[in-house]
């Protein structure tokens, strides 16, 4: 996959006013991160039915049903995750692993992107033919580095928290990716939405994050909280 420059610079400048909005939404208040995460819910939930409609438009009501546990249960995850009330503990340490599983996201795609852009010559999957078996591991490897490296730096929770927390975003985020891609092409659609230039709708944006939410959680309640 050769390294489109036009193309890198659209999604870059589009990635700043997004990165700009989600970080507004992420660390200003727990009331500003419901808000946000309401938005990319009901976004997602728009999107999704747009892609049953055109994958089956006789049964499409009852398929919606999988969005509850695609895009709901996620949702209601992380903001669990964000508002408690836990006792002794601050507003500004609760922000901590949602955006830690918000910026592992960002950082494996970006990376996976640039490392398949450069080096990639392996499909991953026929599912989705531009992702890169080298782009994938080195988005992994990297998001794992950069991650790791700042959790441990920062002294919020321990490197194997951040070891784990990275490790399944990029893991389980590029399931994600690949779910989304497979529906995508049961639509007949390159994108779920028009969103964002270079990046696609909501589903684009955010189906990495709904499928590692879940692992996540269980992880924080087990071995974090």
């Amino acid at each position: 996959m050769a390294f489109d420059t036009k193309t890198f610079q659209t999604r870059t400048l589009t990635a700043i006013v997004f990165a700009a909005a989600m970080l507004v939404g992420l660390l200003w208040n727990q009331w500003s991160f419901i808000l946000l995460f309401t938005i990319i819910h009901f976004g997602c939930w728009f999107e999704f039915i747009k892609l049953l409609k055109k994958i089956d438009t006789d049964h499409y009501q009852l398929k919606s049903l999988l969005g509850l546990f695609y895009i709901t249960l996620p949702t209601l995850l992380i903001i669990i995750i964000r508002t408690e009330n836990l006792q002794g503990v601050s507003d500004n340490y609760l922000k901590i692993i949602p955006c830690g599983i918000v910026f592992s996201i960002w950082v494996n795609d970006t990376m996976a992107y640039i490392v398949g852009s450069f080096i990639g010559k392996t499909p991953l999957s026929k599912v989705s033919p531009k992702k890169t078996r080298e782009g994938t591991f080195g988005g992994i490897i990297l998001c794992v580095l950069v991650i790791s490296s700042i959790g441990y730096f920062s002294k919020y929770y321990t490197l194997t928290d951040w070891i784990v927390i990275s490790s399944c975003c990029a893991v389980f985020g590029t399931l994600g990716d690949l779910l989304e891609s497979k529906l995508k092409r049961m639509a007949k659609v390159k994108d779920s939405g028009t969103l964002m230039p270079g990046h696609g709708g909501f589903l684009d944006r955010f189906d990495s994050l709904l499928v590692a939410i879940p692992f996540l959680f269980v992880y924080y309640f087990l071995f974090i909280r």
